[in-house]
């Protein structure tokens, strides 16, 4: 019998010829990961241990991106001990402020993830690397301070969904319009502790960058991991960037998968995933008049240069509607460079944006766009929880760059249709 993409990493990595869902594994990881909220417990853990060397320095990949540039001096002692720990460890990737940026952002354009990777990481949007082809996960800080030290994981091998995508998109349709549609219609336990495998003829069509936006929201249907299987775009991809050779893995033609699931993509219009949960999503057409204070267009989700240069070919010309407050984040400061290069950072500022350095902000109501009681943003974000971006009483609505560039606009929840 025949294996998925994903089991085939994961037998590779423990040694074996065959796994199977259920399979409990030891791993050997390829790239370990945390930030600034979640390396400080690893490293304590670490040290706790006894530990005194990390496994590998070159594959400890440590990013400080949630509270950062420092928001006030918890933060700033938070981001000290990765410092500090970075340097008494030599690690080869610690990337401070003016190098970085958003971790799941960074890491795919450093080329410090390849196909064929075991990655782990202390944060849920691990799964992003998937893009690439990797087997690419969230972990507890306690399992990464394990890693630290042996360069393994355990796993229990998941079972896969493997989701086919068919047809054409529609204009201003976009991965995350994808992404949220799926999870509109499984939930978001819908592929609880599975792998979630993007295939299609429209999947094969997208860019690395778009590709990034769907793995990362498999956490948001509870996958462990969203996998794209890599082709000639993915390798060209990782030929300007990966640091390391890549392997290549594809799932067999008898693989057994739990399901497969079709959509129509002709039949996807531009999506909404209303409060408070990412599974609350509507077509932008049926979400009715939501006026918002706030825009929100960046994060691990959408901010990459494709992302920025959606939204500026919407803003471009256009003013930001007075009521609302726009914020760009570009993913990285590769990222912003380019955007500025390009023309980009002008046509927001000119439109009355604020664009904001690299971090991942308000996301996760962090700095730099906490939302106050009541009030309503739209935003490229992945997550709408109650609470998520400030204020319990607030409200998120999730969507493309395109729809968040629109409706900053509008003033209210918009479609691009609407605007241009």
């Amino acid at each position: 019998m025949g294996m998925t993409i994903g089991e085939k990493i994961l037998a590779a990595k423990c040694g074996k010829k065959f796994v199977e869902p259920g399979e409990l594994i030891i791993a050997d990881v390829d790239i370990v990961l945390a930030n600034d909220i979640t390396a400080p417990l690893a490293i304590k853990e670490f040290k706790n241990s006894g530990a005194t060397r990390v496994f590998d320095r070159k594959k400890i990949v440590l990013v400080p991106d949630h509270f950062t540039p420092n928001k006030d001096i918890k933060s700033a002692e938070q981001a000290k001990i990765l410092r500090d720990f970075a340097n008494e460890q030599k690690l080869t990737h610690y990337y401070e402020q003016g190098q970085a940026g958003i971790e799941h952002v960074l890491l795919p354009e450093k080329g410090i993830v390849v196909s064929g990777d075991l990655v782990i990481g202390a944060d849920s949007h691990t799964c992003t690397y998937g893009a690439l082809g990797a087997f690419a996960t969230g972990v507890g800080s306690t399992d990464v301070a394990f890693a630290m030290i042996t360069g393994k994981a355990w796993f229990k091998v998941p079972t896969t969904i493997k989701f086919i995508y068919k047809g054409k998109l529609k204009k201003w349709v976009y991965s995350k319009d994808l992404i949220l549609y799926t999870i509109g219609k499984i939930g978001v336990d819908g592929a609880l502790y599975k792998i979630m495998e993007f295939a299609g003829p429209v999947i094969s069509d997208l860019s690395v960058d778009a590709r990034m936006t769907m793995s990362n929201m498999a956490i948001e249907a509870g996958g462990k991991a969203g996998i794209i299987e890599p082709d000639d775009i993915t390798i060209e991809y990782m030929k300007k960037r990966a640091e390391r050779k890549w392997k290549i893995f594809k799932s067999d033609k008898d693989a057994k998968y739990e399901k497969v699931i079709e959509f129509d993509c002709e039949k996807i219009e531009p999506q909404v995933a209303c409060p408070h949960l990412p599974e609350n999503t509507k077509s932008v057409s049926e979400v009715g008049k939501v006026l918002i204070d706030q825009a929100v267009i960046g994060s691990c989700t959408n901010g990459r240069i494709e992302d920025l240069k959606i939204a500026a070919k919407i803003l471009k010309g256009k003013k930001v509607n007075s009521r609302v407050r726009c914020i760009i984040f570009p993913g990285t400061q590769n990222v912003y460079l380019q955007a500025l290069k390009e023309g980009l950072v002008e046509i927001f500022i000119k439109a009355g944006c604020v664009v904001s350095p690299p971090t991942c902000g308000p996301c996760l109501g962090g700095h730099m766009g906490i939302l106050a009681k009541g009030e309503v943003a739209i935003s490229t974000t992945n997550r709408n929880f109650v609470g998520r971006m400030g204020h319990p009483e607030s409200f998120v609505y999730l969507s493309s760059p395109a729809v968040a560039a629109a409706s900053a606009i509008a003033g209210k929840i918009a479609s691009p249709e609407d605007i241009l």
